[in-house]
C-alpha cells in the first residue's frame, strides 16, 4: 500500500510526509537476572523479583531524523492508544505521519480515533524484526533495567520515564539504531 496525496485532508497536503514506527512494551516488577561486572574473586548477588505489576511504554520513532514520541501508560488498550495518537499528532503538527505498527487489538478496532495528520499502515503478522522500536526496547532493558528491582509500580514508572528520555535525547544514536529498516524498502 502506498500513501497518496489524496489520503490526507486538503489542508495538510503542503506538509512533509514522515514515516514513523510504533510499538508498546510492558515493563514491571518482574526482573530478569543477567550477567554483571564485579571485582575478581567476588560472587555477585542480585535480587530476583516476581511481582506481576506492569506499566506500558508507547513509543513512535522516525528513523529518518531520530524523532521519538513516548508515553508511559497504565494499560495497553484502545483508550491508551487514542491518547498516544493524539499526543503524537500534536507533537508533530507540521508533518503528515505514516505510522507503521502491528495489528494488536487496540490498533485495529473501529473505536480508535485516528488524528487527521496520521495514516496507519500495518506490518505483516509475526514480524517484529520489521519494527525498529523493538531495538529501543532491547536497549532500554539492557542499559536501564538490567538486574533492577522496584518497591512500587510508581518507581517503575519513574525509572521508565527517566530511561526513555535519557536514551532518546541523542537523535543521532536513535537514527543509527533504527534507520536499518527503511534501507531495505
Amino acid at each position: 500500500m502506498v500513501a497518496a496525496q489524496d489520503d490526507f485532508p486538503d489542508e495538510l497536503r503542503a506538509l512533509p510526509i514522515r514515516l514513523y514506527y510504533q510499538d508498546e512494551a510492558r515493563f514491571g516488577r518482574i526482573n530478569t537476572i543477567q550477567r554483571c561486572w564485579c571485582m575478581k574473586g567476588i560472587i555477585p548477588s542480585v535480587k530476583q523479583q516476581l511481582i506481576r505489576e506492569y506499566s506500558y511504554l508507547f513509543t513512535a520513532v522516525c528513523p529518518e531524523n531520530g524523532t521519538t514520541c513516548s508515553l508511559v501508560m497504565p494499560t495497553a488498550d484502545t483508550q491508551a492508544m487514542d491518547i498516544f495518537l493524539k499526543t503524537l499528532s500534536e507533537q508533530q503538527l507540521k508533518e503528515r505521519i505514516i505510522l507503521c505498527m502491528d495489528k494488536a487489538g487496540w490498533h485495529t478496532t473501529k473505536l480508535l480515533q485516528i488524528p487527521r495528520n496520521i495514516i496507519i499502515w500495518f506490518l505483516p503478522p509475526y514480524s517484529p524484526q520489521l519494527n525498529p522500536v523493538e531495538l529501543i526496547w532491547r536497549e532500554l532493558r539492557t542499559k536501564y533495567f538490567n538486574n533492577k528491582t522496584f518497591q512500587t509500580l510508581d518507581e517503575v514508572d519513574d525509572h521508565l520515564a527517566y530511561a526513555i528520555v535519557d536514551y532518546t535525547k541523542n537523535l543521532e544514536t536513535i537514527k543509527k539504531l533504527t534507520n536499518y529498516s527503511i534501507s531495505y524498502y
